[in-house]
């Protein structure tokens, strides 16, 4: 909830160039207010949207506030008196809770100029090419020579600016490989485009009967649709590591000689004492020395229920305080956080898997040269044998016309962009470029427990074995709390038509439970200590009825939906698979068996996981990670490719190459099945182009195509590929 500076607005283009205009724009914002964004994690659906835009909105001085669905996050732009802490009060008192987004972390997810940028060069280079097409059609029918050269010079006329225009991204790219003393496939292209331009110009000059004016255009309008298909299929989002930055608190409250503070966490130090109210987040890793509470862990450790909080506990930075005010005394600020450790090791994570080669590079590193080498040689050999400089350079540019990458361009991208449609369709979001490819090599599957192949929601599983009077008492105690339990235990209550009994005096225990008198009698539900039971080895509280022996309701996490189908087709199809969590032993056993897992691994911390995948990685296995919390950010990064639901933390959904868009984890064999035939249409494209290349380059060399033919020839072979690509869907 940090009050951002919204970018400047400009009317055209050329006013991103001028630094008075720019200034001008912020000058003007500043005095408008500001934009603040907030993290709503609890957001889920339209409701929800509707609730904490209706709240937001009726705030004084918020002129206006959105919800974004898939990224959580809230929009508010507002006056400059509006702070973030008044949204936030306003939000937890509707029942959300919401945290400080960093103005840093926000700059990468603005509007995606680039494929604006890409898709505005395509739509000119294809208007050009239909223009430059119908005056070739003319020609072709036999203009007459003073017509021809009319329509030749007004074809250059459309196509140099054109090209300049639309094939500026191949033109900087070649540009930078060649600085720095290598090659790209962009080179080949921008040789090809160039030699087309050049023979056009020549001949056009010379009144001469064939300019390729079309071909160039032609070239240029299918590279850039196989740049836009590419792009489209790569992620246009912010780093996870940024993303658990944004999660850092930036603001906390210290304490010195009684006195409270307000302070940025940049000024906290070791052993300084910060009050932590009900709802708040750790901002530093510390002790308790006083007060006693409840923390939600699962963001770092993933168990599922809160714990007890009290003096002497240590705390991490990020959990959250539920109940009743703590006060911290630091012990580790700033770098030194865990939460920021966590995201050291996403973005060390994150760099060894940039590593990765795709097929088209890998395809690129022989191609470029090859094609350089052959052009070159065709055009020696042509002005060796007919000292005709004119020839060499046609057969030369068809040369390279007709071994221009196109089809290589669009191998990829073509079948990514049709699978990447089947998995939408399907509920999965691809949003790394090279996800199909890697997911084809999965052979191990990593599952993390709570929120992933379940619910994270508990459900109660002994209602029957309680009488109708306890189950009221239970019912009216229930009511007065927000903890997780509490709230399974009214759900499951209210829906097998319990009311409530006449509880009096009801008052929330933080850490303990909820305590009430009826008739007379003090009863309360909550901890087994605090109620005089027992605890077992399983999830419950405890109602206890005056002097009575307390009763235990038992709860267990409800699968998420698909999560057995997902579990048995894969294994069905000879995967590994391995359950990998934080929670406790006796809850990870009972999942692991109740699924029919045989490897599974409980009480795992974040840097555990990151560790076990890297260490599964090392041992030759290409891993998949599906978790969906703050403790499996890391892992999800390290891992060979990674898939988290839709209702995960947004750092780690950003950290994962696919987003599940719905709650059902059934997709996931079949997303892997996608991918592999995929990565079949992706081999078969490149050996389409290879056989056009056997076929098309001899013709080119024997001086049998010229430029014009070339670039038909190219056309159908970039064609085809589509075609091929489409059979996905």
């Amino acid at each position: 909830m940090t009050a951002v500076a919204r970018p400047h607005l400009s009317a055209c283009p050329a006013c991103d160039a001028a630094p008075a205009a720019e200034a001008l724009a912020e000058g003007a914002m500043a005095e408008e207010g500001a934009r603040i964004a907030l993290s709503v994690p609890g957001v889920h659906c339209a409701a929800c949207i509707a609730t904490v835009e209706g709240a937001l909105s009726k705030v004084a001085g918020v002129t206006s506030a959105r919800v974004n669905l898939t990224l959580k996050r809230a929009s508010i732009e507002a006056e400059a008196d509006v702070t973030p802490e008044m949204l936030t009060d306003v939000l937890e008192r509707v029942g959300y809770e919401a945290h400080e987004l960093d103005a840093g972390t926000l700059s990468a997810t603005q509007t995606d100029k680039a494929g604006r940028d890409l898709l505005m060069r395509l739509a000119v280079a294809g208007f050009a090419s239909m223009n430059v097409m119908l005056l070739s059609v003319s020609v072709w029918s036999g203009a007459e020579a003073a017509t021809r050269d009319l329509f030749h010079w007004i074809s250059a006329a459309i196509a140099l600016p054109t090209i300049v225009f639309s094939g500026k991204p191949f033109f900087v790219h070649a540009w930078s490989a060649l600085k720095h003393r290598r090659l790209n496939m962009d080179v080949p292209i921008v040789l090809a485009i160039l030699l087309a331009v050049v023979t056009s110009l020549w001949e056009t000059s010379l009144s001469g009967e064939h300019a390729y004016f079309d071909a160039a255009l032609t070239l240029v309008f299918f590279l850039l649709a196989g740049r836009y298909l590419d792009h489209r299929t790569r992620a246009v989002a912010r780093s996870a590591a940024e993303e658990l930055a944004a999660l850092e608190v930036l603001r906390a409250i210290r304490v010195q000689d009684g006195q409270e503070e307000t302070v940025a966490v940049q000024e906290l130090r070791v052993g300084d004492l910060i009050l932590v109210r009900p709802g708040g987040r750790m901002p530093v890793d510390g002790e308790i020395v006083e007060g006693r509470s409840e923390l939600d862990r699962s963001l770092l450790t993933g168990e599922t229920l809160p714990v007890f909080a009290e003096p002497g506990l240590g705390v991490s930075a990020g959990e959250v305080n539920l109940t009743g005010p703590l006060m911290i005394r630091a012990s580790a600020v700033g770098d030194q956080t865990s939460l920021h450790r966590m995201a050291d090791l996403v973005a060390v994570a994150e760099a060894g898997r940039s590593n990765y080669t795709s097929l088209a590079d890998k395809a690129a590193k022989l191609y470029a040269p090859g094609v350089h080498i052959l052009s070159a040689l065709s055009f020696l050999g042509w002005y060796l044998y007919t000292f005709d400089m004119r020839t060499a350079l046609n057969i030369a540019a068809a040369v390279l016309i007709i071994t221009c990458p196109c089809a290589l361009g669009l191998a990829v991208p073509a079948v990514t962009t049709a699978a990447s449609g089947r998995l939408f369709r399907k509920g999965m979001l691809i949003k790394h470029s090279t996800a199909l490819e890697r997911l084809a090599q999965v052979d191990t599957v990593v599952f993390d427990k709570t929120g992933t192949l379940t619910a994270g929601t508990p459900e109660l599983t002994n209602l029957d074995a309680f009488q109708a009077d306890e189950l009221s008492v239970a019912l009216a105690l229930a009511r007065g709390s927000a903890h997780p339990l509490s709230v399974a235990l009214t759900k499951a209550a209210q829906a097998a038509g319990v009311a409530p009994a006449d509880v009096r005096d009801i008052e929330e225990v933080p850490g303990y439970g909820t305590q009430g008198t009826h008739d007379g009698q003090l009863v309360r539900l909550g901890r087994a200590s605090w109620v005089g039971a027992e605890a077992g080895a399983q999830t419950a509280a405890y109602l206890s009825l005056g002097a009575g022996d307390a009763r235990a309701f038992v709860f267990a996490d409800a699968l998420r939906e698909g999560a057995e189908e997902a579990v048995a087709a894969l294994k069905n199809t000879g995967k590994e698979i391995i359950l990998l969590s934080g929670d406790s032993s006796g809850a990870v056993e009972s999942l692991a068996q109740r699924l029919g897992i045989s490897e599974w691994v409980a009480e795992a911390l974040p840097e555990d996981k990151a560790k076990r995948v890297q260490a599964l990685a090392a041992g030759g296995k290409n891993v998949l990670m599906v978790g969906d919390g703050l403790n499996d950010t890391a892992a999800l990064a390290a891992a060979h490719v990674s898939i988290s639901p839709a209702t995960a933390l947004d750092a780690a959904r950003v950290a994962s190459d696919i987003v599940l868009l719905g709650g059902d984890l059934a997709p996931i064999p079949m997303a892997i099945e996608t991918a592999q035939s995929a990565t079949r249409r992706i081999r078969e494209n490149f050996r389409i182009a290879t056989v056009y290349n056997i076929i098309a380059v001899p013709l080119a060399v024997a001086g049998l195509a010229t430029p014009l033919i070339a670039a038909l020839a190219m056309s159908s072979s970039s064609i085809t590929v589509s075609l091929n690509a489409l059979r996905l869907r």
